[in-house]
C-alpha cells in the first residue's frame, strides 16, 4: 500500500467514525490464544511468584483477565522494577519475552529490588495479532487521564501508589513488517491523513525519553542485546523510523506527550524495546533473548548506579 486509498475502510481524507470503526471490527478475527499461551504460564509461576488480578477488559462478547507478576517478600527498601509486554498485542516476543524473564530470571533478583512484571496489556489484540484495541485505539498512545483505553487506564491504576518509587521501566515491544503494510496504512485511513510510506529498521533498537533520555544506560542495553542479537543501523537520513539516531541503536521521543507507556511512572531509567522479528538475520527464539537480555541489563546498570545515573 502506498496511498491511503488503498486501505479498504473509509475515505480518503475523512477520519472514521462508528461505521468504519464497526467494518474495521468486523474484520478482526482470532488468530491465538491468550489463555492457552499467556495464563498458562502466569499459572505455572504461582509457586514461586505472587500473581494478581488487576482488572478485566470486556470486549462483548469476550472478556480477559489482566494479571501481573510480583516477586515474593516485596520490600519497601527496595527499589522497584516495571517490566511490561504486549501494549501492542501483535508485538509476539514482549510478551513471551516478559514471561521468559519471570519464568527463568525474576527469583534471582527478589532480594535486589521489587519486580512487577505485566506480561501482557492487551490480550483483546494479542489474540488477533492487532495494534490497536477493540474500539480501533491504540493503547500505546493512551497512556494519560481519563484514558479512552481500557488497558492503559487499568495499567496506570496498577502502577498508580508505586510511580514514585519505581526505579526502571522497561517496555517491551517489536517493530514488524507489519507496521509499514497494515498498521500504519490503518492509522493514515483512521485519522484521514495521507500514508507516507516509510522504512522499517533491520535489527533491534531502543526509544529513550527526550526530557530524560540516559544515554550510558541505553547504551548499557544495546550492548547487552548485541550479544544476542545484530543493532538496528540508522537509514541514510541518520535516522530510525524518522527519528534522529542518538547513539548506536537508540533514538529519543517525548514518552508524557504522546501518551507512552514508558512514561507512567517517574523512573530515572526508562526505555522502549524494539524487536524486528521479520529480519532474515533473526528468529523467534532470538527475539524473545532479545527482550530477556534487555531487562537483565537494564536492571543491572540500575542497581550498579542507581540514582546517580
Amino acid at each position: 500500500m502506498t496511498n491511503q486509498a488503498s486501505y479498504p475502510i473509509g475515505t480518503p481524507g475523512m477520519p472514521w467514525g462508528p461505521a468504519e470503526v464497526a467494518a474495521w471490527l468486523s474484520r478482526q478475527t482470532r488468530q491465538r490464544s491468550y489463555e492457552a499461551d499467556v495464563l498458562t504460564v502466569v499459572e505455572r509461576l504461582r509457586s514461586r511468584l505472587d500473581v494478581e488480578q488487576y482488572g478485566r477488559l470486556d470486549y462483548s462478547p469476550d472478556s480477559y483477565p489482566l494479571f501481573a507478576i510480583r516477586t515474593r517478600n516485596w520490600r519497601d527498601e527496595l527499589p522497584c522494577v516495571l517490566v511490561t509486554g504486549g501494549v501492542h498485542g501483535y508485538e509476539t516476543s514482549g510478551v513471551h519475552g516478559a514471561l521468559r524473564f519471570a519464568e527463568r530470571h525474576a527469583a534471582g533478583y527478589e532480594d535486589k529490588v521489587n519486580l512487577l512484571i505485566v506480561p501482557c496489556v492487551s490480550p483483546w489484540a494479542y489474540e488477533r495479532i492487532h495494534r490497536w484495541n477493540a474500539h480501533a485505539i491504540d493503547p500505546n498512545r493512551s497512556f494519560r487521564a481519563d484514558s479512552p483505553a481500557q488497558e492503559s487506564a487499568a495499567l496506570m491504576r496498577l502502577v498508580e501508589p508505586l510511580r514514585d518509587r519505581v526505579l526502571v521501566h522497561i517496555d517491551l515491544h517489536e517493530t514488524t513488517d507489519t507496521d509499514e503494510s497494515e498498521f500504519r496504512p490503518a492509522l493514515a485511513a483512521r485519522d484521514g491523513t495521507a500514508f507516507e510510506p516509510g522504512e522499517i529498521p533491520d535489527g533491534f533498537y531502543l526509544v529513550g525519553d527526550t526530557e530524560n533520555p540516559q544515554p550510558a544506560f541505553q547504551q548499557a542495553v544495546i550492548a547487552a542485546v548485541a550479544a544476542v542479537t545484530h543493532i538496528a543501523p540508522a537509514d541514510a537520513n541518520g535516522e530510525i523510523i524518522g527519528s534522529p539516531v542518538v547513539a548506536p541503536g537508540v533514538i529519543n521521543y517525548p514518552l508524557k506527550k504522546l501518551g507512552l507507556c514508558a512514561s507512567i511512572t517517574d523512573a530515572m531509567y526508562t526505555t522502549t524495546t524494539e524487536v524486528y522479528p521479520d529480519s532474515p538475520r533473526a528468529t523467534a527464539e532470538q527475539c524473545n533473548e532479545a527482550q530477556v537480555a534487555a531487562v537483565r541489563a537494564a536492571i543491572d546498570f540500575a542497581l550498579a548506579h542507581g540514582e546517580r545515573g
